[in-house]
Order: C-alpha cells, then sequence, then structure tokens
C-alpha cells in the first residue's frame, strides 16, 4: 500500500529561473560534450509539420545541464519518423534565447522546446509569439505561462492544488501558511490562493516572514493566536491563585495538563527547507501549532533529504512524482549515454516525446497540443491547457521516521481531483 520515496534531484525538479533553488553544480557527472552546431539536424527525418528546435544552454553556466537537456531530446526523438531536432544555443542568457529562439524560427521551426529558465523563456517567447511557433519550457516559473506558450517545470500550483485536494479529502478545510518573503513563497502563497479559491475552500490565512529569526518568531506567534488561545486558561489559574487558601492551590489548573484549543486552521503550508526549515518547524509547537489538530504541508523540495534537513517533519505532507514512473527512461538514458538522468531531463524528453506523438497526428496548433487526455510523462499524466499553464498528476508523500512514504498514488486520469 504504501511505497519509499527514493530522493527526487529536487533542486533541478524546481528550477524556474526566478522562483527556485538552484541545483547543485554537475561538473565532472557529464562529460560528454554535444558535439553539434547550432542550427545542424539531429536524429529524425523531415516531416510535413517542419522542425523542431530546442534552445538549450550549450556555453555559459549552465553548458552541462544543456547537454544533457539536449541528450534527453535526443533519445525521445530517436525513433523512425520523429521531426528533425535543430539544436541552438542560448548561452544561458534571456538574449542568447531570444537570438536563438528568432535564428530556430527563420531556419523553420515550427515548435520550440525550451528555454531553460523564467528569464530565457519571456525572451523567447517575444519572436515566437510574432511568428506563430508555440514554445514548451523547460521552467517551472507560471508567470511565464499564456496561450502559445507552456511551462512544463513542476509548479508550485501544481503541488499545492494536489495538496489541498488530498487535504479537503481527509475533512481539513481550514488553510494557513507561513511563507518566506521571497519568489518562491510569493508563488506558493499565489498557488495556495488559488486552489482554495477553486476548490471552494475558504480563502487561507497566509502569513509572510523575513529573513531574520526575529522576524519568523514574530510571524509564527501572529498566526498561532496562542495568547488568545492561552488566555482563559491563564485567567483561571490567575484567578485559583487569587483566593491564596488550600482550596484554591488545589483548583488552580496546572497549564501542563490543561489542553489549549487548536488554532483557527487545521492545515499550514511551508516553504522553506534547510536550516530556516528546521527554525520554522520547532516554533511551531512552542506556539501550540501542533500535529494532528494541524497538518503540515509543503512543497517538493522535501523529497530530497538535504531540504528536510533537522526539521520535526513527520506526518508532513508533499506532492511529487512517484520515482517508480521514470524507472524505464532512466534506465534508457544510462544505457545511451552512460550517465544518470537527473530530474531536470525528464522535462526535455517529455518536450520532444509530445513533438514525436503530434508530428504523425497533425502537427503543432493549439488544439492539437491542448488534446483533452493529455500526455504519459515521464513523471505521470500531464496536460496542456489553452492559457499556457499545466496540468500534472502528482503523487502525494507522508514524511514518516524513516523517510518519506508515498501514501496516495499518482492519478491515472487527467479528469481525477488534485491535477
Amino acid at each position: 500500500m504504501f511505497r519509499r520515496a527514493s530522493a527526487l534531484l529536487a533542486g533541478t525538479l524546481a528550477l524556474a529561473g526566478c522562483v527556485a533553488v538552484q541545483p547543485q553544480p554537475l561538473a565532472g557527472r557529464y562529460p560528454a560534450q554535444i558535439a553539434i552546431g547550432p542550427g545542424v539536424p539531429i536524429a529524425g527525418v523531415a516531416t510535413s509539420v517542419g522542425r523542431v528546435a530546442i534552445l538549450a544552454p550549450l556555453t555559459g553556466p549552465n553548458t552541462e545541464r544543456g547537454q544533457f537537456l539536449v541528450q534527453a531530446a535526443q533519445l525521445a526523438l530517436s525513433s523512425p519518423g520523429s521531426p528533425m531536432l535543430d539544436v541552438r544555443d542560448t548561452a544561458g542568457t534571456p538574449e542568447g534565447a531570444a537570438s536563438a529562439a528568432a535564428q530556430a524560427i527563420a531556419a523553420g521551426a515550427t515548435l520550440l522546446i525550451g528555454p531553460l529558465t523564467g528569464g530565457e523563456t519571456a525572451a523567447a517567447a517575444g519572436p515566437a509569439k510574432r511568428a506563430g511557433v508555440p514554445i514548451l519550457a523547460f521552467t517551472n516559473d507560471s508567470t511565464q505561462a499564456q496561450p502559445g506558450i507552456w511551462t512544463l517545470g513542476i509548479t508550485p500550483g501544481q503541488q499545492v492544488r494536489r495538496l489541498v485536494g488530498a487535504s479537503l479529502a481527509e475533512g481539513r478545510s481550514q488553510f494557513a501558511a507561513l511563507l518566506p518573503q521571497n519568489a518562491f513563497g510569493s508563488a506558493m502563497a499565489d498557488a495556495l490562493s488559488q486552489a482554495t479559491s477553486a476548490a471552494g475552500a475558504p480563502p487561507p490565512t497566509i502569513r509572510r516572514y523575513g529573513s531574520s529569526m526575529a522576524s519568523m518568531n514574530s510571524t509564527v506567534r501572529d498566526l498561532s493566536g496562542a495568547a488568545d488561545r492561552r488566555a482563559p486558561i491563564d485567567a483561571e489559574l490567575k484567578a485559583a491563585r487569587a483566593q491564596r487558601d488550600a482550596d484554591g492551590a488545589r483548583t488552580a489548573p496546572d497549564p501542563a495538563r490543561r489542553d489549549v484549543p487548536p488554532p483557527p486552521f487545521d492545515t499550514v503550508l511551508l516553504a522553506d527547507a534547510g536550516d530556516p526549515l528546521t527554525q520554522l518547524t520547532a516554533l511551531l509547537p512552542y506556539y501550540d501549532i501542533n500535529s494532528p489538530a494541524v497538518r503540515v504541508l509543503g512543497p517538493v523540495l522535501w523529497a530530497a533529504p538535504a531540504a528536510r534537513g533537522g526539521a520535526e517533519l513527520t506526518g508532513a505532507w508533499y506532492a511529487a512524482p512517484d520515482p517508480a514512473a521514470r524507472i524505464a527512461f532512466a534506465q534508457a538514458f544510462q544505457a545511451k549515454y552512460g550517465a544518470p538522468a537527473p530530474g531536470l531531463a525528464d522535462v526535455a524528453y517529455d518536450a520532444a516525446s509530445i513533438a514525436r506523438v503530434l508530428a504523425g497526428s497533425g502537427g503543432f496548433s493549439a488544439p492539437s497540443l491542448t488534446r483533452p487526455d493529455g500526455y504519459a510523462g515521464v513523471d505521470g499524466i500531464l496536460a496542456l491547457n489553452p492559457n499556457g499553464t499545466v496540468r500534472r498528476g502528482l503523487a502525494l508523500f507522508e514524511v514518516q521516521r524513516g523517510g518519506p512514504v508515498m501514501v496516495q498514488p499518482a492519478p491515472e486520469s487527467i479528469s481525477a481531483p488534485g491535477v
């Protein structure tokens, strides 16, 4: 019934350019170089729908990531009848992405996959929209999503929607959040507001904290309402002691033995990782935010042990792909290139696979890309919405003493609740 979660490459799953933790350096892990120049067709044959171009950083600080993105796309397009793959170097900059997109379109590309980050995607969107060429970007920066521009990375919205659906099914409907004052915290806050509204749940109570421990402490105290919840017990204790007699002493309650009423919410969404998360979770019980009355929810980053650090998260939930779903892809990548497939390669493979499927069935029009039944991706089912957002079927994990355990499998239908 339960399945242990393997450690995901949380940084690569969350790469957004502006709302995510950057992945750890990959130096030395991918020694093979992409021995091709921009605009050179790789695998596949010409089709009536034209070429597919991949926009990847083959020079600059993200060179190694660019290499495995191209490798994953090549793997997806290695079967007969696949469209031609035109490789374009973005150099990891917005200017490079805009130039690469324009050059690829001029060379006949009718679909762009990539680029890597949110900033590059925003830049590439200009020439792509002017030419009416769709983009399947690798970022999870959902602010870049718009008609014709899809963000394939695992987004805060996808994660939070799954968590809200599972919480409601458990009978929890009062949502709160303690989130850092940064771009990722803003993305998680927006996702929670949107998910609860769409589900018909009451608006969440969201509090944001700064980088200092003092800010974190005051924010948790404010959200908890602990002083008000403890007030009746403190008043009873004060009144009993004021009698100053033996009966009064016997009737004086022991605060340690009295149950403080629960807070006015039954779930709390967090977004931090590492040391800030450890500090935050230490404050929760201090201000009487306790399990099981309150379920802690968090991001896919928690799939990585280093992200959880020393935080007390027993019973907490997060939504993520089922690691078992990508085994076939990981084995094929390893066999082809002699190196493990990092998490970020999944989106490049999926984008190229969508291109392969649609090249043989009508091309890359918006109605074709947004087909209602979606696609079977490396990390589970996904579907492209007309507005540029992407729905994903994610599994639900619970942090237990021995590590995360999958407590609900990923949905098999794109119309399932929480997708």
